[in-house]
């Protein structure tokens, strides 16, 4: 990594408070540094799902003949490009290709790019994960039923994808054959955007938020309606939200607030808080809070068999 880069890191770091240590038990908690400082693994391929330089996404194949159950994969980075790329997300990639499992890991425009935002940050991620259906005629992918896996700001984009069916005709994100998500796993993610405007820079920032839905439009009554999950109400998809217990980023009590909200409409979803964990550790290979997103994969594999 270039020293721009840990730059970059250290800053998000520090704004997400993840160097803090957790007084009660003496633990520090994971910096990025930490994660990417190991040596980065590399996908199989690179294959873009449309013209610009953003959009592509990165297959990891396991090895032997497949076919191979898939993962969707899309990382955080409170949605701007110029905090987090999908490479974050290389380790926990490989670690699911050792396990025998396809990973289909997306890039997209955060809201920092010409056209990111609204529509462009989301019709990159619903058309990278529609891309699937191309790459399967040409790689041995399983796609009957998929898992979609997100840390902090992909969180709450996998939960979107699984609700695209839910949205308006009448909106720009409207698809009409949206890829069906069997189970989406957030790790730290932020599933009400109206939640996570409100808790400020304690989470990603109002201003992050307000970038992502276009809250300066004056021709959408409400922009939480087609970009929001929690707005955009029950979905077929088994919904699991983990977090770290020491997250300051993403906190438990933002995952137990959604499902309180989600379950009496009769949403399938549940949430785990793993013990001593904060937020880099949701997608460290070796941590509990890693494991506890692999069995959840594992178990969303079974399922579908």
């Amino acid at each position: 990594m270039t020293l721009a880069g840990l730059a970059v890191v250290a800053g998000f770091c520090a704004a997400a408070g993840l160097l803090a240590t957790v007084a009660a038990a003496q633990t520090p908690l994971m910096s990025w540094g930490d994660l990417l400082g190991r040596p980065l693994p590399s996908p199989n391929a690179r294959i873009p799902y449309g013209p610009l330089p953003d959009q592509f996404g990165e297959l990891w194949l396991p090895a032997g003949k497949g076919p191979f159950p898939v993962v969707v994969m899309v990382h955080g980075g409170c949605w701007r490009s110029s905090v987090a790329k999908l490479s974050i997300m290389n380790y926990a990639a490989e670690n699911l290709r050792a396990r025998g499992v396809a990973v289909w890991n997306l890039e997209y425009r955060g809201v920092d790019r010409p056209g990111g935002g609204y529509p462009g940050t989301f019709e990159d991620v619903g058309a990278g994960a529609d891309a699937l259906r191309g790459l399967a005629g040409r790689y041995p992918l399983l796609l009957d039923h998929i898992t979609a896996l997100g840390h902090s700001a992909g969180g709450h984009l996998v939960f979107w994808l699984a609700a695209r069916g839910n949205i308006s005709a009448t909106s720009p994100l409207r698809a009409a054959r949206p890829l069906p998500i069997a189970t989406a796993i957030s790790l730290g993610g932020l599933p009400d955007l109206a939640a996570a405007r409100a808790a400020g820079d304690a989470a990603c920032g109002a201003d992050s938020v307000d970038r992502l839905v276009d809250a300066t439009s004056s021709r959408r009554f409400d922009v939480y309606a087609d970009t929001s999950p929690a707005e955009l109400g029950r979905t077929v998809t088994r919904e699991i939200l983990i977090n770290g217990e020491w997250d300051t980023l993403a906190p438990p009590a933002m995952g137990r607030a959604y499902v309180a909200r989600m379950r009496p409409g009769g949403q399938a979803v549940r949430q785990t808080a793993v013990a001593g964990m904060g937020h880099v550790e949701l997608i460290t290979p070796g941590t509990a809070a890693w494991a506890s997103a692999v069995q959840a994969v594992e178990a969303a594999i079974r399922e579908g068999r």
